[in-house]
C-alpha cells in the first residue's frame, strides 16, 4: 500500500513538473509611439499550453496599463492582432492604444 502511494505520488509530481513547463511565461516588448499622435504600440509573446494566447494578452494590456498609469492617464485599447493557435507554439499579441485622462 505505501508503495502504491509513493508511486501516486510521483506521478502527481510529474504531472504538475510537466504542466508547469508547459504554462511557460509571457514577455513583452518595450512600448513605441506610432506615426499617428498619441498612439502607441506594445507586443507580448507567450508559449506552451492552450492558454498561451491569454498571458500574450493580458502582458500587453499590462504594459498599455502601466504606460498610461505612469503618465497619470488611462489605457485604451484601439486595435489588437493576435498570432498563433498551435499548443506548443508561439502566440502573440500586438496592441496600439491610446491614453487618456482619467475621469
Amino acid at each position: 500500500m505505501l508503495n502504491k502511494l509513493r508511486d501516486w505520488a510521483r506521478v502527481a509530481l510529474a504531472a504538475l513538473a510537466i504542466g508547469g513547463a508547459l504554462a511557460g511565461c509571457a514577455s513583452s516588448t518595450h512600448v513605441v509611439a506610432t506615426d499617428k499622435p498619441g498612439t502607441y504600440t506594445v507586443a507580448a509573446s507567450a508559449t506552451g499550453g492552450r492558454m498561451a494566447w491569454a498571458r500574450a494578452h493580458g502582458e500587453a494590456l499590462n504594459e498599455a496599463r502601466d504606460y498610461c498609469e505612469r503618465l497619470g492617464m488611462q489605457s485604451s485599447v484601439k486595435e489588437e492582432s493576435v498570432s498563433g493557435v498551435a499548443m506548443l507554439t508561439t502566440h502573440a499579441s500586438s496592441l496600439n492604444f491610446e491614453c487618456h485622462p482619467k475621469f
